[in-house]
């Protein structure tokens, strides 16, 4: 297999990076896809030793650097076919999203349009959704473009919550679902 058919991904990750790893995870063994990049602004990031755990080229970068340019050439170096937010805190400059027009995606911890924006992200989300009394919450996979959680919407799944139901068992069983599911639509559409 000649590495014109090898599709290259990168994550950008500001967290404990679990779904990073559920992914590489996912594609281990598959010699078509390759983890090129993984990309954290936090230097204490679970993230970082997901990755060297895992063997996989790790960097850390400062705000800054995200929006000086000098990551976004770093990665039109790498032409990856893909760019993945995982837990990604910031706002991705829309410079990023000329670059790799529909080749960002990003997964939310809610059903979007609701509960989204800035400073909408883990556990802030979660407590969001049980307050607002729903019975029903999920994730979201979009495109990202240069706002907050607005990106079109490619894929949703959801999941039945109870009033009872803590913020950890809500988060707990979102995780499921982006264990489940973010793998497999990253999967269609690298190869669709």
């Amino acid at each position: 297999m000649g590495d014109k058919t090898v599709k290259r991904i990168i994550f950008f990750a500001s967290g404990s990076g679990t779904n990073v790893e559920n992914i590489i995870k996912y594609f281990h063994g598959n010699k078509a896809v390759e983890i090129t990049l993984i990309l954290t602004n936090n230097p204490n990031a679970g993230v970082i030793r997901r990755a060297e755990k895992l063997m996989k080229p790790l960097m850390l970068f400062s705000k800054r650097e995200l929006f000086d340019q000098s990551i976004l050439r770093k990665i039109i170096t790498i032409n990856p076919d893909l760019i993945i937010l995982a837990g990604f805190l910031l706002k991705i400059p829309k410079e990023f999203v000329k670059a790799f027009p529909k080749r960002i995606i990003n997964i939310h911890p809610a059903l979007l349009p609701k509960f989204g924006g800035k400073g909408m992200y883990g556990n802030r989300v979660h407590q969001s959704v049980k307050d607002a009394g729903e019975q029903i919450t999920g994730i979201t996979i979009h495109l990202v473009n240069e706002y907050f959680d607005q990106g079109e919407i490619i894929f949703q799944a959801s999941v039945d919550i109870a009033s009872q139901d803590s913020v950890e068992e809500i988060a707990n069983k979102v995780h499921k679902l982006e264990y489940t599911y973010y793998p497999k639509l990253i999967n269609k559409l690298l190869f669709y």
